[in-house]
């Protein structure tokens, strides 16, 4: 046993003692103690998931061959890797290629459970909201989960941490996402029964996360728990509010104390008992037995699958309950309109031309001289809340025609008015500077791809391929796998 008080610090890992005593109490019988202590001191392994929107894990698999990363599957999702690579030192994870364009995301495993458990049983559902979305790992999940059809709400509370989450939804190439800065809580009574599935991975203590942060226990405390799990309890009786009847709420945390899990599903069980329905996890993968509680959710503590600590429950709500009181805050006037008729055509055609598609699960509207196109799943929503950001723009219209925009290319780009760029332009290309190919594109306006996908719009200038890289993602260091190659 630790002396009282002294607060234990290996390989710089901060465990404060009452933690400790806390695991110990929790842990079940068939789990170490000490093996739990030694899996904190452990280096986390890194993991990568496959962004299927644009990629298979098939052709992904092939594309990263000659790299020779070591890719160990994560058990619970498909799309999921843990990597090691022999130059991590060298080249950043987030400067190769594949990760500039998009093809995967790098993401922790554990977090990769709730999105598999919001979709497990074959759960297909149409309309669903991501409470605390950012950076955008588990919004990017749901989204290829879904196959950018249907709509997603991702909110995020944290003002500066919405700008992240939007560069993370435009580079994996999704439309179907409309974003919001809100404190979770006013969703149950702005949006009653809106949502067919919603994902809560609330805000909490961190507790499993030191093998990637080591202080991020510095200011932990029984009582700090306390207030972060009634904060935790509004979370989850708003979201629920905000769920239809029959759907599926899942709850999550990194942290693993039952304060601030499993207390807060009972919690809530009790609060309604006859509308919440525990759905059990522990078919969710093949090894998800050794993490389910009596329950049915899931506690993973890290030496169990060596990664980060965390908790997954999955609810149904089986009926309705009694509405929350109506929202006072006022929403303001909704700046855009459709954007129908001649006007809408003219657009399309003219999108057509440069190689942009989309289906009817969009719609054009327009604010000004831009036009958005929004995901048409969550046009019910406007009015009740006020967006950050809805859908993707399209262009700006100008004397000339339309300004294509970055993220609209890097979401409706099909194969029609593609040229393909080598190795050496395409590092040019994220560098924001121009390119000057050997042969010249024909057309005026192309899309620049890389291993066959897009990059960007580049508009011809003589020999020139001018460069329209928005400024804010110009990336500089060394890039890409392979930097040797010669194409």
């Amino acid at each position: 046993m630790f002396p009282c008080g002294v607060p234990v610090a290996q390989n710089s890992v901060f465990l404060p003692e009452l933690f400790l005593a806390q695991m110990r109490e929790a842990l079940p019988a068939h789990l170490s103690f000490d093996d739990f202590v030694a899996a904190c001191q452990r280096p986390l392994r890194r993991s990568i998931r496959v962004n299927t929107l644009k990629i298979s894990v098939t052709e992904f698999l092939a594309l990263v061959s000659p790299y020779r990363w070591q890719l160990t599957p994560v058990p619970w999702c498909e799309e999921g890797f843990w990597i090691e690579r022999d130059d991590e030192d060298s080249l950043p994870l987030g400067s190769t290629a594949e990760h500039l364009s998009g093809l995967f995301y790098i993401q922790e495993a554990s977090s990769m459970l709730p999105v598999a458990a919001l979709f497990a049983d074959d759960n297909a559902p149409e309309r669903v909201m991501d409470v605390a979305a950012a950076p955008g790992s588990k919004t990017t999940q749901i989204a290829a989960r879904m196959g950018n059809r249907g709509a997603i709400l991702a909110n995020e509370f944290s003002a500066s941490r919405v700008k992240v989450l939007h560069a993370n939804v435009s580079r994996c190439g999704i439309h179907n996402v409309a974003l919001t800065h809100f404190d979770g809580r006013v969703f149950g009574a702005a949006l009653p029964e809106a949502f067919d599935a919603i994902l809560l991975d609330a805000p909490c203590s961190g507790e499993g996360v030191v093998r990637k942060d080591p202080d991020a226990l510095k200011n932990w405390s029984v009582d700090s728990n306390l207030e972060i799990a009634a904060t935790q309890r509004e979370l989850i009786d708003s979201a629920f509010h905000a769920l239809r009847p029959g759907g599926t709420l899942v709850y999550s945390t990194c942290t693993l104390n039952r304060d601030e899990n499993e207390d807060v599903c009972l919690w809530l069980k009790a609060r309604y008992p006859d509308a919440v329905e525990f759905l059990p996890l522990g078919d969710l993968f093949t090894s998800a037995k050794e993490a389910v509680t009596p329950e049915g959710f899931l506690h993973v503590f890290p030496q169990i699958y060596d990664c980060e600590g965390f908790f997954v429950a999955r609810l149904r709500k089986t009926r309705a309950v009694d509405p929350l009181p109506a929202p006072k805050f006022k929403v303001g006037n909704f700046p855009f309109s459709p954007l129908k008729g001649r006007e809408a055509a003219q657009a399309e055609a003219a999108a057509r031309k440069v190689g942009l598609a989309w289906d009817e699960s969009l719609h054009l509207w327009i604010r000004d001289k831009e036009i958005w196109l929004f995901p048409a799943n969550i046009e019910p929503l406007i009015g009740k809340v006020r967006f950050s950001r809805l859908g993707i723009r399209l262009a700006e219209i100008h004397n000339k025609g339309y300004r294509w925009q970055h993220e609209a290319v890097i979401a409706l780009a099909a194969s029609d008015n593609t040229f393909a760029l080598t190795h050496q332009e395409a590092e040019e290309w994220y560098r924001g500077r121009d390119v000057y190919p050997e042969n010249a594109p024909s057309q005026d306006e192309v899309i620049v791809t890389y291993q066959g996908y897009p990059l960007g719009l580049a508009k011809k200038i003589g020999s020139r391929l001018k460069n329209s890289y928005p400024r804010e993602l110009v990336r500089d260091g060394r890039l890409f796998t392979g930097n040797d190659r010669a194409d």
